[in-house]
């Protein structure tokens, strides 16, 4: 296995090691149905959440993993943290570790961060979003629920729509459907859709209509406002009449296909609620789904260190 001690990324990962994830997530998401929803995999070991930017969902998830793992979790954030005093991120990263942490699992506004810190701990890392680079854990879980789904990956035709530039979200998945076999089709205006994407070997179209044809998985992604300047589109009104995914437009795709989105939702501006709460909408078994792959991360870097 190439990614033996920390997952930073989906990019050093192989076709096998993505898989060997999402079949243990199948198995964990069988615990989640049962009345009692906890094993003893983890028990004795400490997870730190490290998020030193702005999270809810992907933090509560990795939290609630870990303590369906029956670890013990503290919770770091940067308002309540040293580094407001000044204090380095790898001297935070220490203290965590001399604390006794086992698993530190990191958000970051830097891309690179966690690489960074994978060179000086001793812990194992789990990359939770590192800037624009990656967020591997949200491609598994999408990987995941696009194999309940379809069944498989190989010559599915994926669109993922919306801002690329700025979205980690977008490289991990793009990383990860290629490696499983997937066509993707990146979809958005000409200011969020470099075209140097296309040297990761898909396809690129600045017309919503010809993305979304024949498509069977639709991944729309948050408009990062906070990370943009000014001049990427005129408005969020025009934004959602040329890249928002209405119900009209969902007809482009085929019959049967999933409409995906990490989270958090800008209803009416990348999508619409009658797509987002409709009958193709898998977007809150995506949250459920999760649960199960951290669950299934955590369990197999720590099971690799015993080895």
């Amino acid at each position: 296995m190439a990614s033996v001690k920390h997952l930073l990324g989906i990019k050093e990962l192989s076709a096998q090691e993505i898989m060997l994830y999402l079949n243990s997530a199948g198995s964990f998401k069988d615990i989640l149905k049962r009345d009692i929803k906890k094993v003893p995999a983890l028990r004795g070991r400490t997870v730190v959440n490290l998020f030193l930017e702005p999270s809810t969902r992907t933090r509560t998830s990795f939290e609630l993993a870990a303590k369906r793992l029956s670890t013990d979790v503290i919770n770091f954030s940067a308002p309540s943290s040293s580094i407001l005093k000044g204090e380095s991120l790898l001297d935070t990263a220490l203290t965590v570790e001399a604390l006794g942490a086992d698993i530190i699992i990191i958000r970051h506004s830097s891309s690179g961060a966690p690489h960074m810190l994978s060179r000086h701990i001793k812990a194992h890392l789990i990359n939770a979003g590192d800037g624009t680079n990656e967020h591997p854990t949200q491609a598994l879980l999408d990987a995941f629920t696009i194999k309940e789904k379809k069944g498989g990956f190989e010559g599915l035709k994926v669109a993922i729509v919306g801002d690329i530039i700025h979205s980690r979200v977008a490289k991990s998945n793009i990383y990860c459907l290629k490696k499983l076999g997937a066509d993707v089709r990146l979809v958005g205006p000409a200011t969020l859709l470099p075209e140097e994407f296309r040297e990761l070997g898909v396809s690129t179209t600045t017309s919503m209509d010809e993305g979304l044809e024949e498509a069977d998985v639709i991944m729309m992604l948050r408009l990062q406002l906070e990370r943009q300047g000014k001049g990427f589109f005129p408005t969020t009104a025009e934004y959602f009449r040329q890249w928002g995914l209405s119900k009209k437009r969902l007809e482009t795709a085929k019959p049967d296909a999933i409409v995906m989105h990490p989270g958090p939702m800008n209803r009416g501006i990348e999508i619409a609620s009658a797509v987002a709460d409709g009958d193709n909408s898998v977007i809150l078994e995506q949250v459920t789904n999760g649960l199960a792959v951290r669950m299934a991360v955590m369990y197999h870097l720590d099971e690799r260190k015993e080895q």
